[in-house]
Order: C-alpha cells, then structure tokens, then sequence
C-alpha cells in the first residue's frame, strides 16, 4: 500500500522511508548512510529521524552511485519492488548522471589489464635482486 489518508502516514522517519522504498535492506544500513552523510533531504544534512513527506527530495549514494528522488508516497511497511519504485520518482538530471558514470564506468580499462605477466617467478626475483646488487661496482664513500 503505497499511500494512506491516514494523519500518521502523512510524515515518515528518513531512515525508515529509505527501508520501505529499498534503497538500503535494512534500516541499520540506512542509518549508517545517512550518519556517514550519504543522504541529504532537501539540500540539508539529515538525521535517522529527520521526519519526510511527500514532495521532498532525497540526494543519496547507493555505493558510488549518486541518486535525486522525489518522494511520491509514503509506506506503512516494506512490500514488493514494484510497490517500493511508486514511493518516488527519480529526476530527470539524476537518471543523466547515472548513465553518463556507467558509460564512464565500461569505458575505463580493467586495472588487472594494466599487469602483464602477474607476479614474478622465482627465477623473474633472482634476476632482479642481480640488477639491483652493485656489488663492487658503485661504493657511497
């Protein structure tokens, strides 16, 4: 049940709101996000218990994901996910920004690519540790 005319269901807790509307899967994640200052409500800070309705909006970093949502609805519990995305709706810039980061994202080179061989064989360090001796060639006095 996305929304009720009852007066209670008119304002909600942020975190509980972030639970119902399955960004976080628990309300303990949420609060550790909204304390490490992951979410903003309205362009301000937030606290767990920051009351929300209706017409707010939620600036929040799933991961390394940043999202804007308006809020449309409030929930008694936590339901289906078709029931959780008719709590909000996205803006129109942040579904821009979360598609330029992906491209962004698939475009940049695998840092594993970046090794040629991996790491070096017994007989690779020997060689190495040759290089790096001087032996009687270089003196510091």
């Amino acid at each position: 049940m996305p929304t009720s005319d009852t007066p209670d269901s008119e304002s909600m807790r942020i975190d509980k709101w972030l639970w119902c509307a399955r960004f976080y899967k628990t309300r303990a994640i949420a609060v550790e996000a909204i304390n490490k200052g992951h979410v903003r409500v309205n362009q301000a800070s937030a606290k767990p218990g920051k009351e929300v309705k209706a017409g707010d909006t939620v600036e929040l970093q799933q991961g390394n994901i940043p999202k804007t949502v308006v809020i449309t609805a409030m929930a008694r519990t936590r339901g289906p996910a078709p029931v959780a995305q008719a709590l909000y709706s996205e803006t129109p810039q942040s579904i821009a920004q979360r598609t330029t980061l992906a491209e962004q994202r698939r475009l940049a080179p695998e840092p594993a690519n970046t090794l040629k061989d991996g790491r070096p064989t017994k007989r690779d360090r020997r060689e190495l540790q040759g290089l790096r001796d001087w032996g009687d060639r270089w003196s510091a006095e």
